[in-house]
């Protein structure tokens, strides 16, 4: 019996055009021999109050960030550093998502919603059974965070001297916070925030530490409004003298890419200062550790299962100290901008780029059900 013949599909993508995320996106697509992609821009979905798509099309929803004109419409200020906002961020992204119609979606926009909601998002993976850092603002009875106090309250009721203030809605570790408390009742913050004289604040590529506690409580009653989420900070492993963590890429249910960031403070974010980490030296100190790496690539798998209608997403895994376990920070719905970095030994996108190896996908599930379209 032959083989099913299908049509190539037509894909069309949803970003900013100038975005090297649609760049390297629509490169790839001809690069698989396909048509060209159909960009449709954030802008003019906006404008034109939503987007329709041929039932032929294959419609990959990428970031809107990187551009000040869709930024302004939906986070209601002038400046693209500001912090603040977040809230009112989202609304207007899932509400632009509301009016993308027809087409096959490879993201599911329900689960894109979860996904930008921290609070959300740990509660299912929690839920799930995945390894998640402890958290008293998710899942049944989450606490509210109406400011610092609060945030003072919860470190002292869940005995957490050490965690992450994260804005619910961000992104990029833009408004998050490593809060540590010590004897006397000392704060220290490490964030990327910077405070500005009139209390806003703003969004900045150097890494600072807060030591008054007055300035850390103006910072995150300034966040709080957006609403926060609060976890405990976990001790992470360590490369060459610098804390460690890994950004592993899961397509179609199956972990094809990681790249380790290091850094030298908690925040390991490469446009933070962090530098790539040496993987293979990573998957060495696992097994000498009685560890095994396919297992912590399966806790990464383990939680894209819980986001079982978006094709790709990137999760953001927490080595702990000795390398036998990890938990999962975050996952990230436009977590696969990793230039140049090709697939894992073994997971079938060897030689391929993330960009590559989510087409692939699509061509191998057409291939097996015979669709004519994705």
């Amino acid at each position: 019996m032959s083989a099913p013949v299908c049509e190539a599909p037509r894909f069309a993508v949803v970003g900013n055009p100038e975005n090297r995320r649609v760049t390297l996106f629509a490169d790839a697509v001809r690069a698989a021999g396909l048509p060209a992609a159909r960009i449709v821009a954030w802008a003019d979905v906006l404008r034109d109050g939503g987007a329709r798509f041929d039932a032929s099309e294959t419609v990959r929803i990428d970031s809107p960030g990187e551009n000040a004109d869709v930024d302004r419409q939906w986070r209601g200020t002038s400046d693209p550093t500001r912090v603040e906002g977040s809230a009112r961020w989202y609304a207007g992204f899932t509400a632009a998502l509301r009016g993308l119609r027809g087409g096959v979606r490879l993201d599911d926009p329900g689960e894109l919603a979860l996904l930008f909601d921290k609070r959300r998002c740990h509660a299912v993976l929690d839920a799930a059974g995945v390894p998640v850092p402890a958290s008293p603002t998710s899942g049944p009875g989450a606490a509210p965070v109406r400011g610092w106090d609060d945030v003072r309250a919860l470190m002292r009721e869940h005995r957490m001297p050490r965690l992450f203030v994260k804005p619910a809605h961000g992104s990029s570790a833009s408004g998050v916070l490593a809060v540590e408390s010590g004897g006397a009742g000392r704060i220290r913050a490490t964030t990327s925030v910077e405070l500005a004289p009139d209390g806003g604040l703003y969004n900045s590529l150097r890494v600072r530490r807060y030591e008054r506690e007055g300035d850390v409580a103006a910072i995150v009653d300034a966040l709080a409004p957006d609403g926060l989420h609060l976890e405990r900070w976990l001790p992470k492993a360590s490369q060459e003298g610098r804390a460690a963590d890994l950004r592993v890429v899961v397509v179609a249910g199956r972990a094809t890419h990681a790249v380790v960031r290091t850094g030298r403070s908690p925040l390991t974010n490469l446009h933070l200062g962090g530098s790539r980490g040496d993987l293979d030296a990573v998957r060495r100190a696992v097994e000498a550790a009685g560890g095994s790496w396919p297992d912590l690539l399966g806790v990464c798998e383990r939680a894209a299962a819980c986001f079982p209608r978006t094709l790709c997403v990137g999760v953001d895994l927490l080595p702990a100290i000795g390398w036998r376990r990890a938990a999962v920070g975050e996952v990230n719905a436009f977590g696969d901008l990793l230039p140049r970095l090709t697939g894992l030994p073994g997971s079938g996108a060897e030689g391929l780029d993330t960009y590559a190896a989510q087409i692939a996908a699509v061509l191998r599930e057409r291939h097996r059900t015979g669709t004519t379209h994705a």
